[in-house]
C-alpha cells in the first residue's frame, strides 16, 4: 500500500473537521463540561497576568481560550483559532453568547502560525496536536510566535487503555469488520501518548521548564444510547463509518458497544467511563 500523501491527510482532515463543527457546537456544552479538569489545568499552567496576549490552537468551540480571556482583562486579547472555519464560527457565536468582547477571531494552521513572532505571552492547545501530520512542526512554530519567557499548556490524550470512553466504539467497528485498524504511524489520537514523547518534542523545540502530568476526567450519560449518540455525533471516523452501515449492522454495533461499557454501568443503567488527558507545560 502506498503511504497516504501529507497534503491529502491535511485535506481530509479539514473537511471532516468542517463537517463536524455543527455536532461540535450542538455538544458544546458537554464537551465542556467533562473537559474541564484539564482546562483548569493547562490554564493554571499559563500563569496569566492582565493584559497578556494569548492564542488558543485548534480551538473548536473555544471555552478553554475564552476562561483565559477573562483573566487577561482589562488590556489583554485572546486568539481564538482554527483550521476549520465553521469551528471559528461555533467560537464566535459562543464567545458572544458569553459577553467576551476581547477575542479575537483568526484561521490558523498548527503547522504554520500565520503570527509574526514573538507575538504572544501564552499558547494553548487542547487535543488538537497529536491529529495533525507534522506535531515536530507544529511545536517549533508555538515557540517561534511566543515572546522569549513565554508560556505554553498542551493536551493531548493518554494512551489508550486509560480512554475506554473512546476505544470501546472503535474496538467493536474493527471487531465486526467495518473498519481497519488504525495505522499507529498516523495522526490520530493516541499517537503522542506514548511515555516520554509530549516532552521529548517540547524539548526538542527548544522549550524549557517541560512538565507532563496526567488528568483524569469522567464523561457522564443517563444511558449507554446517550453514550452512543454523544460520540456519533462526537467523532467524525465512527460517524462516517456507521453512517455506511444498514439498520441491522447499526444495531447490532450499538449492541456490542453496550457489552463493552457494561464494566462502567450502574443498576440503574447510567454510565460513567473514565479517561486520561496528559496536559503539558513550558516555557519559550
Amino acid at each position: 500500500m502506498s503511504p497516504i500523501d501529507p497534503d491529502e491527510q491535511r485535506a481530509a482532515s479539514r473537511e471532516a473537521w468542517e463537517e463536524a463543527a455543527t455536532y461540535w457546537g450542538r455538544r458544546a456544552d458537554r464537551v465542556r463540561e467533562w473537559g474541564m479538569p484539564v482546562s483548569v489545568a493547562m490554564i493554571d499552567a499559563l500563569r496569566l497576568q492582565p493584559g497578556d496576549r494569548v492564542v488558543e490552537l485548534a480551538a473548536g468551540p473555544g471555552d478553554t481560550g475564552f476562561m483565559a480571556a477573562e483573566l487577561i482583562r482589562p488590556g489583554g486579547t485572546l486568539i481564538s483559532s482554527d483550521g476549520a472555519p465553521q469551528m471559528l464560527e461555533v467560537a464566535r457565536e459562543r464567545a458572544r453568547e458569553a459577553g467576551l468582547d476581547n477575542v479575537e477571531f483568526k484561521q490558523l494552521e498548527l503547522e504554520w502560525i500565520d503570527l509574526e513572532t514573538a507575538s504572544v505571552d501564552a499558547a494553548l492547545c487542547r487535543w488538537g496536536l497529536m491529529l495533525i501530520v507534522d506535531p515536530e512542526a507544529a511545536a517549533r512554530e508555538i515557540r517561534r510566535v511566543l515572546r522569549p519567557g513565554g508560556r505554553v499548556a498542551l493536551a493531548v490524550w493518554d494512551e489508550a487503555d486509560r480512554n475506554p470512553w473512546t476505544t470501546i466504539p472503535g474496538a467493536v467497528m474493527v471487531e465486526l469488520g467495518h473498519t481497519q485498524p488504525p495505522d499507529p504511524d498516523a495522526p490520530g489520537m493516541f499517537s503522542l501518548a506514548a511515555p516520554g514523547r509530549l516532552q521529548e518534542l517540547l524539548e526538542d523545540a527548544g522549550f524549557t521548564e517541560v512538565e507532563v502530568s496526567p488528568v483524569a476526567l469522567e464523561r457522564h450519560y443517563v444511558t449507554v444510547d446517550q453514550y452512543v449518540a454523544e460520540m456519533l455525533e462526537l467523532s467524525p471516523l465512527f460517524r462516517t463509518a456507521y453512517e455506511e452501515l444498514g439498520p441491522t449492522e447499526q444495531a447490532e454495533v450499538a449492541a456490542r458497544i453496550a457489552i463493552g461499557v457494561q464494566p462502567y454501568t450502574a443498576p440503574d443503567e447510567s454510565v460513567v467511563l473514565p479517561g486520561s488527558s496528559l496536559v503539558a507545560q513550558a516555557t519559550a
